[in-house]
């Protein structure tokens, strides 16, 4: 194991697993704030018509990004995998074919970004007011896809043996470029959504550029270079079988949150920004569970990898309470103090009034979420991604319609309609804790007889 590597198969796992999720969840966490001050920009110096166009193409772009950092866990678990296993004569060739594939499928995202843009736009009622600046966003938005896509897969290499601190620092660099160029654009120059939106391609390929330079200075099994640019079908294979229902099962939710938006918008502008404020808090207790997840897929794969199904299952049972704990201590502080966060988005009454109900029916569970998410990562790790995949598909879109067709037609209120959430999570986690335990006395028995 080189020096800087952090070691996954041995010794305590409390600990490392936090260090390993903090940086994750601080990444996260500052790019909901750096895409915080990108709206406040537009909104506040281009004007509403460029905010409202900017705004119209959160859902396209949403289904974009979790559609790649979904895909991005197929390059972690596999490689992870590989460390465990000790097969490190593979490591090179499998970085390469990750950063090959990464490279073809950001050009193949960026073509169908541009090809479906008009399409989609239309489709979810752009207004013909701001439709021509909103494809002018997007498009340009859409050049930096293939870095965003490089990028996500080069920090998965990064997070397979451990390191997190350098995706987090690149985020933070990148993250400040956007914010500056955005007020260099958008103030100096006078530009509106084209402003926005060349800063942030800007910042994707300066991330890109930071991960590569970092993989082309290494001086082991990691090291990339651009004439061992290959694709290993064997690898690819490995990658795509867990990759692909994690990227559906991340562009899925997206989908499923236009169901819940429909009854949102039926209870008028008010309850519309009031729900807008409150996801807010949402996202980031979100990500703490969410990078507990990324712990557990990393963990589990290489310990899977070494045929340490014990540790496998300390690392499920750690991740599990870590993810579910630190998630609701943050909910908790934004329940204690929910006036003060509220007023932070909004002077409105009527507005605060939804966002507090809001916040109270789902923030307050947002704990729920890393039971599915940690849940997931684990059967990953374990090489079973299509089973959590189709599950969470089962739950946050089918039984959300289902919960729309009929309990929130019996009794439509907003709360009701907030309940969806929670529903929808305890229903989700549940089933696929179900699998994780039939799998794992599967692999027990099967592991069990190849020792006998």
């Amino acid at each position: 194991m080189k020096a800087k590597e952090m070691d996954m198969l041995h010794g305590g796992l409390a600990g490392k697993l936090i260090l390993f999720a903090i940086p994750l969840a601080f990444s996260s966490i500052l790019q909901q704030l750096f895409n915080s001050a990108d709206v406040a920009v537009v909104g506040r110096f281009a004007g509403s018509a460029a905010l409202a166009a900017v705004g119209s193409c959160v859902a396209l772009v949403g289904i974009f990004v979790n559609l790649i950092v979904g895909l991005s866990v197929g390059p972690n678990a596999a490689l992870a995998n590989l460390i465990g296993q000790g097969q490190r004569e593979r490591i090179s060739g499998m970085v390469h074919t990750i950063l090959t594939f990464g490279i073809a499928l950001g050009v193949v995202l960026m073509g169908l970004g541009f090809l479906t843009a008009r399409t989609v736009l239309e489709a979810s009622g752009t207004p013909e007011s701001v439709i021509n600046e909103a494809l002018l966003y997007i498009r340009i938005y859409f050049i930096g896809v293939p870095f965003m896509t490089i990028y996500n897969f080069g920090a998965a290499i990064l997070r397979s043996y451990g390191d997190t601190k350098r995706p987090m620092c690149y985020l933070i660099i990148s993250g400040t470029v956007n914010v500056v160029l955005n007020l260099i654009f958008v103030i100096g120059f006078g530009l509106g959504v084209e402003g926005v939106a060349i800063s942030t391609s800007v910042s994707n390929m300066l991330s890109t550029a930071m991960v590569l330079t970092h993989l082309y200075r290494k001086e082991d099994e990691f090291q990339f270079r651009f004439h061992k640019m290959c694709v290993l079908w064997k690898d690819l294979k490995r990658i795509l079988m867990i990759g692909i229902p994690a990227g559906i099962q991340g562009a899925i939710f997206s989908v499923s949150n236009v169901f819940i938006q429909s009854g949102i918008n039926t209870f008028g502008e008010d309850a519309i920004a009031g729900s807008s404020l409150a996801l807010n808090f949402e996202y980031f207790t979100y990500d703490i569970g969410s990078a507990f997840a990324q712990a557990a897929v990393t963990f589990t794969s290489q310990n899977f990898g070494a045929g340490n199904l014990k540790r496998c299952k300390k690392i499920f049972w750690l991740c599990l309470i870590f993810g579910v704990g630190f998630t609701e201590i943050l909910s908790i502080i934004f329940m204690i103090w929910d006036d003060f966060f509220v007023s932070i988005y909004t002077i409105s009454d009527a507005v605060a009034v939804y966002g507090l109900i809001r916040m109270h029916h789902v923030c307050s569970m947002e704990g729920l979420t890393a039971t599915y998410e940690v849940e997931s990562a684990a059967l990953r790790g374990l090489e079973k991604s299509l089973e959590p995949s189709i599950i969470t598909i089962l739950g946050t879109v089918v039984f959300r319609m289902i919960w729309m067709a009929t309990v929130f037609k019996w009794i439509p209120t907003y709360e009701m309609l907030m309940n969806v959430y929670i529903s929808s999570w305890v229903f989700t986690g549940g089933l696929i804790f179900i699998v994780y335990v039939l799998h794992m006395r599967k692999l027990e028995k099967e592991f069990a007889e190849k020792a006998a």
